[in-house]
């Protein structure tokens, strides 16, 4: 399996997972920052929160982690949680800003 294959199901999982106060899953809401896949096929995800305060701040990432491991082709998943830059709502796909009427 190519890495851009393992990527897109690597995505596809991703907008299985929701912000619990959202209805939109954190691809679309545009939390993942980046995705990365080494050679032992080991995913490094770079994400953030809606905020530094937000309450499933524990558990969202292991969610992420635990969901993404287990994509078939995936060895692990690792996420970083990061706030540089500052998640704003311009990072929503259009998709997303649709369904919470900011279109």
């Amino acid at each position: 399996m190519s890495d851009i294959e393992l990527e897109n199901k690597i995505v596809t999982m991703l907008k299985t997972i929701y912000d619990p106060e959202i209805p939109v899953d954190i691809f679309e809401l545009g939390l993942i920052y980046e995705v990365k896949i080494d050679n032992d096929k080991n995913v490094d995800i770079d994400m953030t929160l809606t905020s530094p305060n937000c309450p499933v701040a524990e558990s969202l990432p292991k969610e992420v982690e635990d969901k993404v491991a287990s994509v078939e082709g995936v060895t692990s998943a690792k996420v970083n949680i990061v706030f540089d830059p500052t998640w704003d709502k311009d990072m929503m796909s259009e998709e997303a800003k649709l369904e919470l009427g900011f279109l």
